[in-house]
C-alpha cells in the first residue's frame, strides 16, 4: 500500500484513526477522496469533492456499518480550509473564515475547539479558541444577534483543524454532532 505523504496536501477532511485501523481506515477513505498520510500518528488528510455529500455519504456507512466507529476515531470535514505561513497569518484567516458563520450562530450557544497538530511553540490551541470566540460573539453581538459561550451541550461547535501550514474551519450542530458520531470535536 502505497500512501502519499504530503504536509501540504490540499485537505479538507482531518480523520484520526484508532490503534492498528490504519490499512482499513485508508482502504476505506480512498473511496471517498485523495488520501495521504499527515505525518502525525495515525492521522489522514483527505481531499474530497464535496464536504456535504462526504459526511453523508460516511454517515449513511456507518449506520449500515456501526464497526466503523471501531476504526476511524475523529473525522473533521473542513468547510473552508486554507494554508497560512505564521500564527498572524492563521489568526487573520481564521478570523476570516468564523467571520463567514456568524449568520449560522445567530443567537446561538457554542464554543470554538480547536486541535492543533504542529507549530507548538508557534500557536497556542487555548488562546486561540478563546480569540476566536471573542471575534464571534463580538461579531454576533455588532449584528444584533448576540450569541454565547457553553461547553454544556451547546447549539453549535466551531470546528478548527490545523495540520502544519493548513487549517480548516467548520460549524456543526447539535443535531449533526447526534447524527455523525464519528465527528467527536470535543
Amino acid at each position: 500500500m502505497s500512501v502519499e505523504h504530503n504536509h501540504r496536501h490540499d485537505w479538507n477532511v482531518i480523520v484520526t484513526v484508532y490503534e492498528d485501523e490504519y490499512r482499513a481506515a485508508h482502504h476505506l477513505l480512498r473511496e471517498f477522496g485523495d488520501v495521504a498520510a499527515s505525518g502525525y500518528h495515525n492521522v489522514f488528510t483527505v481531499k474530497v469533492a464535496d464536504v456535504d455529500e462526504f459526511v453523508r455519504l460516511l454517515g449513511e456507512r456507518v449506520q449500515e456499518q456501526p464497526g466503523l466507529l471501531n476504526t476511524l476515531s475523529h473525522v473533521v470535514p473542513a468547510g473552508q480550509a486554507f494554508n497560512f505561513d505564521d500564527a498572524a497569518g492563521f489568526e487573520e484567516l481564521a478570523r476570516q473564515a468564523v467571520l463567514h458563520l456568524v449568520p449560522r450562530l445567530a443567537g446561538c450557544r457554542f464554543h470554538v475547539r480547536m486541535h492543533r497538530r504542529g507549530l507548538k511553540k508557534a500557536m497556542s490551541s487555548q488562546e486561540e479558541e478563546q480569540l476566536m470566540d471573542k471575534v464571534l460573539l463580538d461579531a454576533l453581538e455588532a449584528a444584533g444577534t448576540p450569541g454565547s459561550i457553553t461547553f454544556d451541550d451547546p447549539d453549535a461547535i466551531v470546528a478548527i483543524e490545523t495540520l502544519g501550514h493548513r487549517a480548516g474551519v467548520s460549524l456543526w450542530t447539535r443535531e449533526d454532532l447526534r447524527r455523525y458520531p464519528f465527528l467527536r470535536l470535543d
